[in-house]
C-alpha cells in the first residue's frame, strides 16, 4: 500500500523549501510518486501482491487513480493524523483478507523489490517489520495483521522508529528490522540520492532524477537557507 498526497504547491514536500520553490517541491513530489507507483506495480506483480493506493485528501482518489500505471485499489486516507490513517488503512486491508500488509510512503523512490521480498519473508517470523530511514523514521512497515494501536504515538519526529518498536514491544509483538532505505525529505537528502544513483541507470527513480536534472536542483542543499522556520 502506497501512502500518497495530492501534489499541490505549498501542500507537499514543504521541508524542501526554501531551497525549492513551492512549485518545484510539488512537481518533484509528483515525479517521486510516479516512480514509486511504477515500482510498486512491478514488484507487486513479481511477488504476487495486490497494489493499493491510500490518498489524502480523499477527493483526489480519482485523480491519482488515473495517474497510476496499473489497477491499484484506491482508498481515501481516514483519520485525524498519520497514526490514525495508517491504522485505518491496515484495518481496511485486513478486512479485505490480506494476510500480510506492507505500507510505504511516496518519498523513498529507491525502495526496491528485494526489500519488499525481504519484508514479506520476515513476516513469516515476525508480527511487524520496519525499514529504517536516515531521519529516525522508516520508509516501509509491514504487519502480519492489523494492530489498531501499533502507531499510537507521535509521528513525524526523529524517534518514530524507536517509538514504534517500543509500542510493538508493549503489545507483545515480535518485530524485525530490515535493510535501511533513503527518504527524500530535505534538500540535504539530495546528496545521498546522488551518491546512490551515480554511475548507474536510476531505473527506480528515473522521473525523479530527470526532474532534478531538468531543474538544475542537485546543488539545492548548498543554497543559503533564507528562512529556517519553514514549516514541516
Amino acid at each position: 500500500m502506497v501512502f500518497a498526497r495530492q501534489p499541490r504547491p505549498g501542500q507537499v514536500k514543504t521541508r524542501l523549501m526554501p531551497e525549492f520553490t513551492p512549485r518545484q517541491a510539488s512537481d518533484f513530489y509528483a515525479a517521486m510518486l510516479a516512480d514509486v507507483l511504477a515500482a510498486t506495480a512491478d514488484f507487486s506483480a513479481l511477488l504476487g501482491l495486490e497494489p493499493w493506493l491510500a490518498v489524502t485528501p480523499g477527493s483526489a482518489c480519482a485523480e491519482l487513480a488515473r495517474s497510476a500505471p496499473t489497477r491499484f485499489r484506491v482508498i481515501p486516507q481516514r483519520g485525524a493524523g498519520l497514526a490514525e490513517r495508517m491504522a485505518w488503512a491496515t484495518a481496511q486491508a485486513g478486512a479485505a483478507g490480506a494476510r500480510k500488509i506492507l505500507l510505504r510512503g511516496s518519498d523513498s523512490p529507491l525502495l526496491d523489490v528485494a526489500l519488499a521480498a525481504s519484508a514479506m519473508a520476515s513476516l513469516d517470523e515476525n508480527d511487524a517489520v520496519l525499514s529504517p530511514d536516515q531521519g529516525g523514521g522508516y520508509g516501509l512497515v509491514g504487519v502480519r495483521t492489523p494492530y489498531a494501536t501499533l502507531f499510537d504515538h507521535p509521528m513525524g519526529t526523529s524517534t518514530v522508529l524507536r517509538d514504534t518498536q517500543a509500542r510493538a514491544r508493549s503489545l507483545g509483538l515480535r518485530t524485525g528490522l530490515l535493510e535501511a532505505c533513503i527518504d527524500i525529505d530535505r534538500a540535504a537528502d539530495l546528496g545521498r540520492l546522488a551518491a546512490l544513483v551515480r554511475g548507474r541507470e536510476p531505473a527506480l527513480c528515473a522521473r525523479s532524477v530527470a526532474f532534478l536534472d531538468d531543474e538544475g536542483l542537485w546543488g539545492a542543499e548548498k543554497k543559503v537557507v533564507a528562512d529556517p522556520q519553514t514549516p514541516c
